[in-house]
């Protein structure tokens, strides 16, 4: 299993791996930046960072999205339950899933 950090990028208990940091950072800075190119589509700056991203940080959140989509889906849906908030799992009748 990959090196584990804590990281302020999530608000469960457990750390997230250096793969899935990555992942989610780029997520986020995509959805950042489509956002601000909706807003502003002729802005020069908007434009330039995104180039930069593509240019120097898209292979490794590549890589590491590549190494999350190879785990088994038992591992997959192992860590998505140890990552999600408990009031996530229950509904609205309060039953759990």
């Amino acid at each position: 299993m990959p090196t584990t950090r804590p990281s302020t990028l999530s608000k469960a208990a457990l750390p997230l791996d250096e793969d899935e940091v990555r992942v989610t950072t780029a997520q986020r800075r995509l959805i950042a930046l489509g956002a601000a190119l909706v807003t502003n589509p002729f802005d020069t700056s908007v434009h330039q960072r995104l180039l930069r991203f593509l240019s120097q940080d898209i292979g490794a959140a590549l890589t590491s999205l590549r190494t999350l989509q190879q785990r088994p889906e038992a591992q997959l849906r192992a860590r998505i339950a140890e990552l999600t908030p408990i009031s996530a799992n229950v509904t609205v009748a309060g039953r759990n899933r």
